[in-house]
């Protein structure tokens, strides 16, 4: 006897980046450009700290938002850093940023409501919409070199739109907003009556630019709910340590959410997380050149091998060429990459259907690697085009 799921529950299925991973253990020798995490270690003086924590028996539930301490620091840092005004008790820290986006979606969606998402956008989000009955609702921004515009958000706003969602730099195009991008934007947001979730996980790989944060506009200060965290900065993914801040009206309710479904984040990757926002907060600092020296090398073996490309990306560590001028299907094109050339990608359509004809490349590997998987598909590309 099978019982019912949850009807949202039951039309979950694998992402499109999971098909391609799923396949990569039944074949032999294979360069994996898929994953989304850093190649660095975590910095020695973090692990050292989260050593301490659990030799010191630092490993009781903490305050619900987080160890005050914590706190303390993470507005410190987001002051000095984005110029992002916080109070503590507008701070939560949660297991990673993904427990923070789903803290905050089932804290301000009913169902019904609308939720803009400029695409291609990471797969992650989607489901969390949907699971709460509400509608995602796609803004292609294929035809405005993949960022989105005032224009746009104005066209797709209706009497049912909640929020909007914004990732830059974006995952998976690797494209961000500069500063004069950003304060258009807020301009048209603090018209409408509606939440700006801003999703800044990889604020801290932002190249050749400062990262300009959405929470550093008093403008939209009532209605910006800010997504952060330390796993791409520190290389912290499997720590799981996320920032979620926000007006203190917000975040009253946002900590019941999370208190009720986790408690607390992880204590000794609280304490761990303190030493990374001090002592190792320039950590990012030594990936970044890896990072855009990897950049450069990528995107100029793509323009070589043929691919098309908008713009050099400046941030996160992927880059998001056009293969649909090959005539073949992007999900077809990684499946062909993978089982004859042994080189393994992400179909852009795994990023919503607006992503589709594109594919997403990861450099967060050594430039041995790089080179190895551009050459496998530099030879698929003559054999086959």
């Amino acid at each position: 006897m099978q019982l019912p799921l949850n009807k949202f529950a039951s039309q979950l299925q694998v992402s499109g980046i999971r098909a391609i991973s799923n396949r990569i253990p039944e074949i032999d020798d294979v360069i994996n450009l898929t994953v989304g995490q850093p190649d660095f270690p975590v910095p020695t003086s973090v692990k050292d700290a989260m050593k301490q924590a659990i030799d010191h028996n630092f490993t009781s539930y903490s305050h619900n938002a987080g160890l005050p301490e914590l706190r303390k620091i993470v507005a410190q840092y987001y002051k000095n850093r984005f110029n992002a005004s916080f109070e503590t008790d507008e701070i939560l820290i949660t297991n990673g940023a993904s427990e923070a986006l789903d803290t905050t979606l089932r804290g301000i969606l009913e169902h019904g409501d609308e939720v803009l998402i400029p695409s291609p956008v990471y797969a992650g989000y989607v489901p969390l919409i949907e699971l709460l009955g509400a509608k995602p609702i796609y803004i292609d921004t294929t035809q405005t070199g993949l960022k989105i515009t005032p224009e746009l958000v104005k066209s797709h706003i209706t009497d049912k739109t909640k929020a909007i969602l914004l990732n830059y730099p974006n995952n998976p195009t690797g494209i961000t907003l500069n500063q004069h991008e950003v304060e258009a934007l807020v301009d048209a947001f603090k018209d409408y009556p509606i939440y700006v979730v801003s999703d800044e996980i990889y604020a801290e790989n932002t190249f050749n630019q400062t990262h300009t944060s959405f929470a550093s506009y008093d403008a939209i200060k009532d209605q910006c709910i800010l997504l952060g965290g330390l796993s791409k900065s520190h290389s912290m993914t499997g720590l799981r340590i996320g920032f979620l801040l926000g007006p203190q009206y917000v975040m009253k309710q946002l900590t019941f959410v999370h208190a009720y479904n986790c408690i607390c984040a992880n204590v000794p990757s609280q304490y761990a997380a303190i030493e990374a926002l001090t002592n190792a907060i320039d950590s990012p600092m030594e990936m970044n050149k890896a990072y855009i020296e990897r950049r450069d090398y990528v995107y100029k073996r793509l323009i070589d091998i043929g691919f098309k490309l908008n713009e050099k990306p400046q941030g996160a560590f992927y880059i998001f060429p056009q293969i649909s001028h090959f005539g073949m299907d992007d999900y077809e094109f990684c499946m062909k990459a993978l089982e004859d050339y042994h080189v393994a990608i992400v179909p852009g359509s795994a990023f919503t259907h607006i992503g589709k004809g594109y594919i997403r490349i990861s450099y967060a590997y050594n430039l041995e690697a790089l080179e190895e998987g551009l050459n496998r598909l530099e030879r698929m590309i003559q054999e086959l085009f």
